[in-house]
């Protein structure tokens, strides 16, 4: 059994109610606000009130404090564009501008493993997953155009992961936000085009051995017909 079969298995059975109160200023108010808990029988009705203890609210806190242990944070990047941490909200979108990577292929399309030159170059992470786009020049604007990016594996801006693992750091800043995703992408195996397409205006194998030894031609970067400020909404 998988962990998402697991999940959707899982009923989820209410125990208790929560309930807040606030003291109305008055004489004999010492306290601004008390917390009672009313347990949930079998039957779904809440009974008679208890005190809350230390116990139920460590163990709550623990809880909440587990499920947001990966929640970025520290210094924004100079690269980040976009973040938000927002519970069932997350996005992350930031930029690389051109450079070279190491990259590394399937044997089947016959490119040796190596060093080569790419355009600039834009991340976004949302839902756990990864779309990355190209743009030309050194620092992308709100007022960019996005270009497919000439990297195989990619179906529109859509990443195929395949089977790329690697664990999450511990203590998720920013910074390691971005190395994560970076790394699961160009560590990765480039195997395939992605939807069978062509997302250079030349064969993709030859730009890519093209841009071993010299800059990256952004004549090569086909369109996308959207701009930088379409994601950043």
């Amino acid at each position: 059994m998988n962990e998402l079969t697991r999940k959707l298995q899982q009923v989820m059975v209410p125990k208790a109610a929560l309930i807040a109160y606030e003291y109305r200023e008055g004489r004999y108010a010492a306290e601004k606000n008390y917390l009672e808990l009313r347990p949930i029988n079998g039957k779904g009705r809440m009974e008679a009130a208890v005190p809350v203890t230390y116990e139920f609210m460590n163990a709550l806190l623990e809880t909440y404090t587990d499920d947001r242990r990966n929640v970025p944070h520290g210094k924004l990047p100079g690269n980040m564009l976009w973040c938000d941490t927002r519970k069932g909200h997350e996005r992350y979108i930031w930029y690389n501008p051109p450079g070279k990577r190491r990259m590394f292929f399937a044997e089947r399309l016959n490119i040796p493993d190596g060093t080569f030159h790419t355009p600039g170059v834009i991340y976004e992470v949302s839902s756990g997953r990864l779309h990355i786009f190209s743009y030309k020049g050194n620092m992308p604007e709100e007022d960019s155009a996005l270009f497919h990016a000439p990297f195989f594996n990619v179906t529109g801006s859509s990443v195929c992961l395949g089977n790329a693992s690697l664990e999450e750091p511990e203590e998720m800043t920013f910074s390691k936000l971005q190395e994560h995703w970076e790394k699961r992408f160009w560590l990765s195996e480039f195997s395939h085009l992605g939807g069978k397409k062509n997302p250079t205006r030349s064969n993709l194998v030859s730009v890519t051995e093209k841009a071993r030894t010299r800059p990256f031609d952004e004549n090569e970067l086909r369109s996308l017909d959207k701009r930088l400020k379409d994601l950043l909404v």
